[in-house]
């Protein structure tokens, strides 16, 4: 969409960027931190801050900044109303009835996935994951098997916008191990990742193509390392889970 400059209100667009500078690696910030995250001047993020805190988006302990709650309300009415999601859901809640395991879907938004839906499963895979979740593709299954819809050229330029600070000691931060595990997940149509952001927590995705055939949708189901190795979680999970990916890309 083009829009006129005179309609442009860069205020707005700085206010998002402030917002934006919060992710699951980074709750909790001062001032100087997002100052230097968004480009913006310590006394400009300073007015951005407050004005946040001001309005209920943001809270401020004296020192830290973060965001309340309230700021879900920016997301929850797209993800309720949207028509992904909507149609996502039962075809997440089979795939969980058959592999008894917590399934999700996610897009890929720059340098990070958000999940836009999840199974209704007897078992949480993680308290910190959940709907509207925006978390770092490089090291996620979900993230691989969206970025292996690009070229090896084109992740490596990802990857140099993108802060590849280990989560756990399995996480994979060099750029050639990575970009190897993209081309890993291109050939064999789907992607593992073994406690790269969570200890304990597997995961295992494939991606969901639409009708000219690209995808701009990976499904995933996650396990706890402990109940699953794998060479199992391929055997076991990846047949329901391509089935899924199948009966969801016929909704799309």
């Amino acid at each position: 969409m083009k829009l006129a400059r005179r309609d442009f209100v860069a205020s707005l667009q700085t206010g998002l960027a402030v917002i934006e500078a919060f992710d699951s690696a980074h709750s909790r910030l001062t001032l100087t931190e997002v100052a230097a995250r968004t480009g913006l001047t310590r006394a400009a993020a300073r007015r951005y801050l407050l004005t946040l805190a001001h309005l209920g988006y943001a809270d401020y302990d004296g020192k830290h900044f973060s965001l309340d709650l309230r700021v879900l309300r920016l997301g929850y009415g797209l993800l309720s109303a949207a028509p992904l999601p909507r149609k996502s859901q039962p075809v997440l809640d089979t795939v969980s009835l058959k592999t008894n395991e917590t399934a999700s879907i996610a897009v890929l938004d720059e340098t990070a996935v958000v999940f836009l839906a999840r199974s209704h499963s007897r078992r949480v895979f993680s308290p910190t994951v959940g709907v509207g979740t925006r978390l770092p593709a490089f090291c996620l299954s979900t993230g691989r098997v969206l970025l292996a819809q690009k070229t090896d050229v084109e992740v490596r330029m990802l990857l140099g916008h993108t802060d590849l600070t280990p989560f756990t000691p399995h996480t994979l931060v060099d750029v050639d191990a990575i970009v190897a595990a993209v081309r890993d997940a291109r050939e064999r149509g789907y992607a593992l990742s073994d406690q790269e952001y969570e200890l304990g927590l597997r995961s295992l995705a494939v991606p969901v193509p639409n009708a000219s055939g690209r995808s701009e949708v990976a499904m995933t189901v996650s396990v706890q390392a402990a109940q699953m190795g794998m060479d199992e979680m391929v055997e076991r999970l990846l047949p329901p889970l391509l089935e899924g990916a199948r009966d969801l890309c016929t909704l799309l």
